[in-house]
């Protein structure tokens, strides 16, 4: 038993020994003291690293949870309310794609919540009851097919160098505040825009500057109108009949001229600016050529027939646009545009009624 004891004493100076500190272990003790110092003294360090790291993983969850519902909601279940309106403003997610030019989802339910707020307060017609389903999905395409073509449009215009001024916009506003009573005020107007589509001033005026960059761009592609409104304007001036002037023009590209009689109209009857140039001839003068203001369907040529008092009758002469529906039916069969929402076709609508 003493035997143990004194090796057991033997052994445990020896680790004393060894635990000892010396000039060459002092180095290290010194470090392993402050080591264990460090935890005491910078404790919040370490907490608020922690915090920063568990920070930045719980907002990227958010945040790809946040887009995870924003995508559902638009693509899958297709919330057209003012709430997603507004992040699509916010955030220029695309509804379709025409020839590689993305089409915006907000233009889509710009369009889309104006007829829905004139149906619901106008017509008092709920879109999405059951019964209504059919009138629902026609809206739905009628306004995405809009919505590819003014996206082409818009395309186009990039590439041909094509703009819009605010003066221009102006201009078109101006004329559409136009009545057979008279020029209504600009508040006035936009009152009546607000009252009906639920649109606010500065809405208005995406949305004429969209009509009015079609219209150029219809115009600056189609060189077959521009051939025949050149046959139109010789062939008036050599033949006073309209109709026999038109018979004598011959068709472009499969594409002839129009010939229409007006009977007794307004002198401002708001029918794309005809009656306009009408009420400034003589009766049975011709006026100039020019291009309709508000469809921007063409450009036409009005002869005065007679006029009774603030009424006028005319006859017109129309060199149609079609290029540019053309180029865009082309591109709808060979695939060059793609729809990001499930909406039912015409045919499969047409359908779905009988």
């Amino acid at each position: 038993m003493k035997k143990i004891l004194k090796y057991r004493r033997k052994k445990i100076s020896q680790e004393e020994i060894q635990q000892r500190i010396t000039n060459e272990t002092v180095a290290e003790h010194r470090e392993r003291i402050l080591s264990v110092g460090r935890k005491f003294k910078y404790p919040v360090q370490y907490a608020k690293h922690r915090l920063v790291i568990n920070t930045i993983v719980v907002s990227l969850i958010a945040l790809f949870a946040g887009l995870f519902v924003v995508w559902q909601q638009l693509y899958i279940a297709q919330n057209t309310s003012t709430f997603f309106y507004r992040i699509t403003r916010a955030i220029p997610v695309p509804v379709a794609s025409v020839d590689g030019q993305l089409v915006r989802y907000s233009d889509y339910l710009e369009r889309f919540k104006s007829q829905e707020h004139y149906l619901l307060t106008k017509q008092a017609l709920n879109l999405y009851s059951k019964e209504n389903q059919s009138q629902l999905d026609s809206l739905k395409r009628k306004v995405l097919d809009d919505s590819v073509t003014y996206g082409y449009a818009e395309k186009l215009a990039n590439e041909y160098g094509i703009k819009v001024t605010s003066e221009e916009v102006d201009a078109s506003i101006k004329r559409q505040r136009q009545s057979s009573d008279g020029e209504i005020s600009e508040k006035a107007y936009f009152d009546v825009t607000l009252d009906h589509f639920g649109w606010s001033p500065d809405e208005v005026r995406e949305i004429t500057a969209r009509d009015l960059l079609k219209q150029k761009v219809a115009f600056r592609v189609d060189d077959v109108a521009d051939r025949l409104r050149d046959k139109m304007v010789a062939a008036t001036k050599s033949e006073a009949d309209f109709n026999k002037a038109a018979a004598k023009i011959s068709a472009i590209d499969g594409v002839k001229v129009e010939v229409s009689e007006t009977p007794l109209v307004p002198v401002n009857n708001r029918d794309d600016g005809l009656a306009e140039h009408a009420s400034k001839l003589k009766v049975g003068d011709v006026s100039d050529v020019f291009k309709s203001t508000i469809r921007g369907d063409g450009y036409y040529i009005v002869k005065l027939l007679s006029r009774e008092g603030d009424r006028i009758s005319y006859v017109s002469m129309k060199a149609p646009l079609t290029v540019f529906q053309k180029k865009l039916s082309e591109l709808r069969q060979n695939g060059g545009v793609k729809e990001y929402i499930s909406v039912p076709t015409i045919e499969a609508i047409s359908k779905s009624k009988n």
